[in-house]
């Protein structure tokens, strides 16, 4: 992100306790200069007198607070923070009407596009008031890939703001709120994805089958189901031309062609929290999201949280009907 905005003219200064990590980054162009400690920074960014200072934050949503707490003893009236971070929109809302009160502005800006951003540009779902997402204006533009980055929906009408990759959704806790169920979003594709990919890897199952057991359910047409099948090809081949082609089948394609048997992931998947508050909201609101709740559970599962459940099933079996495991 620093790098984008450098070669768009814009100074950024950096805040890294790792003073050798923050050297490197110093020498190598992707910032200005560095502290690490935010009195400082902040003395840094206001030695321009006659602009805002503008405190950038792209830090886990359970540090904002502290950091927040350490930033506002140093900052001055007419400030803007931006939180790039993926917070509850809640928080955001809130610490939006608290720093108001203060003098100082805040922005929640979810922001999508991982390390690949850098290049492409980054989705930017922005909330705050009009002022201080105007006054940021330059740095949103500098962040978000340009409206050639892609096919216009429409060439011949009227340019929208979202089709420069970045759009003002609302006040405090709006962006992070759109940002919130992108992600929820993003679980159910990424989920559909891997459970399609499971069936593709399992059609040989009976080229395998070696007849009925006691404790397995009976294949009932091994025969229909003898397909090896090269699984990083069909994904290459869904890339071109199918209505289910999309970047995320480009990253999976990618990692199937390094691996196909993907042995360097371990199959336990992570939840950073924007799924659980999407299903949350949707509870709240009384919206169904049957597909983004299945796929958060799925998550869970993948943790191993399911192991003494499973023991249960195990024991229940084995107590009524004197089931073994397999």
């Amino acid at each position: 992100m620093s790098r984008r905005l450098r070669d768009n003219g814009h100074e950024v200064w950096g805040y890294i306790k790792n003073l050798e990590e923050a050297h490197q980054l110093c020498e190598n162009g992707a910032i200005n200069g560095y502290s690490n400690d935010v009195s400082s920074l902040v003395q840094k960014v206001h030695e321009n007198e006659s602009e805002r200072g503008i405190f950038l934050m792209v830090i886990p949503a359970a540090s904002v607070d502290d950091v927040l707490s350490e930033l506002l003893l140093h900052t001055r009236p007419g400030d803007i923070i931006i939180d790039h971070g993926n917070s509850n929109f809640k928080d955001s809302r809130e610490r939006g009407i608290n720093l108001s009160q203060q003098g100082i502005g805040y922005i929640d800006c979810g922001t999508s596009g991982g390390v690949w951003g850098a290049e492409r540009g980054y989705c930017l779902m922005i909330g705050g008031s009009d002022e201080d997402v105007g006054y940021c204006e330059p740095i949103f533009d500098a962040l978000s890939p340009s409206i050639d980055s892609i096919e216009r929906t429409n060439p011949n009408a009227d340019i929208t703001p979202a089709e420069n990759g970045w759009l003002h959704c609302g006040p405090w806790g709006a962006g992070h709120f759109v940002k919130m169920v992108h992600n929820g979003i993003e679980y159910g594709i990424m989920q559909s994805y891997a459970e399609g990919f499971n069936i593709l890897k399992s059609a040989n199952k009976g080229a395998e089958y070696i007849g009925i057991d006691a404790e397995t359910a009976p294949m009932i047409d091994p025969q229909n189901y003898q397909y090896d099948l090269d699984i990083a090809e069909i994904s290459e081949l869904w890339r071109r031309g199918s209505v289910v082609g999309s970047w995320l089948l480009d990253l999976t394609t990618a990692a199937l062609r390094e691996s196909p048997e993907l042995d360097n992931y371990s199959g336990s998947v992570s939840d950073s929290g924007e799924g659980r508050w999407t299903v949350k909201s949707a509870v709240d609101l009384g919206v169904p999201v049957p597909t983004l709740s299945a796929a958060l559970f799925a998550r869970f599962s993948s943790q191993n949280s399911s192991v003494f459940a499973n023991k249960v099933l195990s024991a229940m079996r084995f107590m009524f009907g004197g089931h073994h495991e397999k």
